[in-house]
């Protein structure tokens, strides 16, 4: 009869040990054999930004997302001072575009997407991950010349053992 409730809590222990139950920021390695995973714990604010240099500008752009109750990400807009190589000077369909103290801001409608691939170059440029007031170095804590799949998920206490924690700083 013991034998019988072991194999029962340590079956219910497997269970929930596997069973996704916390949403995450996740960013997966891609192109790699060995694939890492980093996530950041998503709680009830479901916006987030993801704020970079432009490369060739060398001035920040500021990307906003919402996390949508299916996980998808919802593009609400984009924050940018220039409009030369790589940042739009007008606005397509579902999108509005406006120019305030010298910053364009450039809002979408509806722009849906399950995931997205997200480059961090070996350059010295910011690139951050803000969420709930903290600003995630993803250069200091990403592996630099990796790229990586952005997505959101429920993780399972397995997965999250495995993953990589990711930390930010009030700023």
């Amino acid at each position: 009869m013991k034998k019988w409730y072991l194999f029962i809590i340590g079956g219910i222990l497997l269970i929930i040990f596997f069973i996704p139950f916390e949403s995450a920021l996740i960013f997966t390695e891609t192109k790699v054999d060995k694939v890492k995973m980093y996530y950041l714990p998503l709680y009830q604010e479901r916006e987030f930004q993801i704020l970079f240099t432009h490369s060739i500008h060398k001035t920040d752009v500021i990307e906003s997302y919402e996390v949508l109750s299916n996980n998808e990400l919802r593009l609400l807009s984009m924050q940018y001072e220039d409009v030369a190589i790589g940042m739009p000077g007008y606005a397509e369909e579902g999108q509005t575009l406006t120019y305030d103290n010298g910053v364009y801001i450039l809002s979408y409608d509806n722009a849906k997407l399950p995931n997205f691939n997200l480059f961090v170059a070996n350059i010295d440029a910011s690139l951050q991950l803000i969420y709930q007031s903290n600003y995630v170095d993803l250069k200091q804590q990403l592996v630099r010349g990796k790229s990586y799949l952005f997505e959101v998920k429920k993780l399972s206490l397995y997965e999250k053992m495995k993953g990589v924690r990711l930390y930010g700083e009030r700023k």
